[in-house]
This record gives structure tokens, C-alpha cells and sequence, in this order.
């Protein structure tokens, strides 16, 4: 059955390889369009660098720029995504634009003109909350909210914070209190999930898509190539290989709560016994999950030969 999503992002070089496996998949996938948002850097910049990717893919889709900051907390974006905020590629300037509606208006519009919408949470979660705060009255047209966040017992910001949480907590909370089905893609199941280095290597000179992967994972690789382990993990992604293969995972209901102001753990998640959220536990089968990531670039690349 096919989905009507959104994406909302925060470009970034996870995101961007989640968004072309959505892309492979038009018979899993309605894509309503994108939503941009402050996280990974400065959400005019992540916004650019999302209209540029498209441009190089010449894939025209309805891009919608949310919020530029946290609820309470001052911007901090990454730094791990470089100074641009998508440092690798080399990208053409965009010949797209954004819609001329705020992000929230976006998803308000796609709501009530869709029976049901998915949101595929890839950032820190300020446009989804404000969203669910300004129109209560368009949650039950929400069947389920996916995101790339939180930890069991980790951090990647804080000893016990993953940064998606961490940069709008307050945000989370919100998410999380919602009533909507939330399934949490976490720390943990990222790291199961990494894609070794020499199957990245192997997608230098095998085609325009490709090529583009390429310098987008090999840059994101650099940190885990740096201090010698052979596989690199590419979180926002895992999100959607959830949706398209639930097969390859496994599952636990649980309790999810934010600490929103501690000095040593703001943002982290007390994942504890209840059932506001669905854990992504554990991947069975890591060969097959990168199997299938590296088909969707094949499917890309097949799809833009013909196209040329």
C-alpha cells in the first residue's frame, strides 16, 4: 500500500541518502514534498543544499522551509556535516525554489487533503511539534510519525544524548505526548546498521547517482575511517529502510520521555516499560539491509540514464 509522506529534514548527508531511497520507490511512496528545519546547520543553508540535490538529481519536488530555531533553547548545529553543511559534492547552484507557504502550513495543507500522512521525522522535531500545537485538530490524519532519534543508553552529543533530541528537547516532548504512533530509530540500531567502507568505495565511477553517493557517504565515512573501523553508520536512513523492509528488524513497545534541561543529559531519552513509542531493536540481517541500500542507488541511477 502506498504511503503519503513527508519528509521533514535537516540536509545533511544522512538525510539526503534517505531521501534517494525514498525516491527509488515510487510504489511504497506518495512523496508530498519536504519540510526543512534548524539542525544540522542553519536551516537557510540545509534548505540550499536540499534544492541543490535535487537539481543535480533534476528531481522537482515541493520543498517548504520551516523554523530557523529551537522552541526555548539558541541554534547549535552540527558540525560533523562540514562548514556548508553538505561538504563532498560538488553540486550545481538550484534552479528549484521553495513553495511559498512555512513548513507547517505545508503540512497542514497536505493533511486535510489526504486521508492519511506519515511523517518521516529526520531532524530535530520543532516543525512537527509546532505543528501538532497549532492544528490539535489534524492529529488523527497523522497515522504514524518515523524518526532518527534518541538513545537506550548512549549519546552522540552529550554521554547520554543523541543530537536530533538534544537540539530541541522541548520539541520531542511534545512528539512523544502526542498520542500519535511514534516509531524511535535510535542510536543503537543506527550502529547496527552501518554500511562498510570498501561497499561505499566500490560506488565511485559507476554512474552519475552513484557518484553522488559516493561523495556524500565517503566524506561522512571520514570520522569512523579516521580511527580505523571499517563500516561507517548512516542514521537518517534507517528510518526508511524500516518502512520498506519491517522484515529485517525487531521490536519493542516502550515509554519514552525527554529530560529537557539537564546540564549532563538534556535531550536524553528514558526509554523505560509503557507504550507511547515502538523501538527499532535490532537488525537481523546486515548484508541484506546494505544489499537493499545499494539497489535503491542502482534504481536511481537506472531511472536517470533512461531519463537523459
Amino acid at each position: 500500500m502506498i504511503k503519503n509522506v513527508i519528509v521533514d529534514c535537516d540536509p545533511g548527508h544522512d538525510d539526503i541518502m534517505a531521501i534517494m531511497s525514498i525516491l527509488a520507490h515510487r510504489e511504497a511512496f506518495n512523496l508530498l514534498g519536504l519540510t526543512t528545519v534548524n539542525g544540522n546547520n542553519l536551516v537557510d543553508r540545509v534548505t540550499d543544499n536540499l534544492l541543490k540535490v535535487l537539481t543535480y538529481l533534476d528531481v522537482d519536488l515541493k520543498v517548504a522551509k520551516g523554523y530557523d530555531k529551537p522552541l526555548v533553547y539558541d541554534a547549535d548545529p552540527q558540525i560533523a556535516h562540514g562548514e556548508s553543511g553538505l561538504d563532498g559534492p560538488v553540486l550545481p547552484a538550484s534552479k528549484f525554489s521553495v513553495v511559498d507557504m512555512h513548513a507547517i502550513e505545508f503540512m497542514k495543507q497536505m493533511a486535510q487533503t489526504h486521508d492519511k500522512i506519515t511523517i518521516i521525522a529526520l531532524a530535530p522535531l520543532t516543525n512537527v511539534a509546532l505543528f501538532l500545537k497549532t492544528y490539535p485538530e489534524l492529529k488523527e490524519k497523522i497515522e504514524c510519525i518515523t524518526l532518527m532519534g534518541g538513545s537506550r543508553s548512549s549519546g552522540n552529543i552529550l554521554k547520554r544524548s543523541e543530537f536530533n533530541i538534544y537540539a530541541d528537547p522541548h520539541a520531542a516532548d511534545i512528539v512523544f505526548k502526542s498520542n500519535i504512533p511514534v516509531i524511535m530509530s535510535d542510536i543503537e540500531i543506527c550502529l547496527e546498521c552501518s554500511t562498510d567502507h570498501e561497499m561505499i568505495d566500490g560506488l565511485k565511477g559507476k554512474g552519475y547517482v552513484h557518484e553522488l553517493a559516493y561523495a556524500i557517504l565517503e566524506f561522512f565515512s571520514q570520522y569512523n575511517r579516521k580511527r580505523n573501523k571499517d563500516s561507517s553508520p548512516v542514521f537518517d536512513l534507517v528510518p526508511v529502510m524500516q518502512m520498506l523492509h519491517p522484515e529485517l528488524f525487531t521490536y519493542k513497545k516502550c515509554q519514552v520521555d525527554i529530560e529537557l534541561e539537564g546540564v549532563h543529559t538534556r535531550g536524553m531519552t528514558v526509554v523505560s516499560e509503557g507504550e507511547n513509542c515502538l523501538l527499532v531493536e535490532h537488525l537481523n540481517d546486515r548484508t541484506l539491509y546494505n544489499q537493499y541500500f545499494m539497489e535503491d542507488l542502482s534504481i536511481l541511477e537506472e531511472r536517470y540514464s533512461s531519463s537523459r
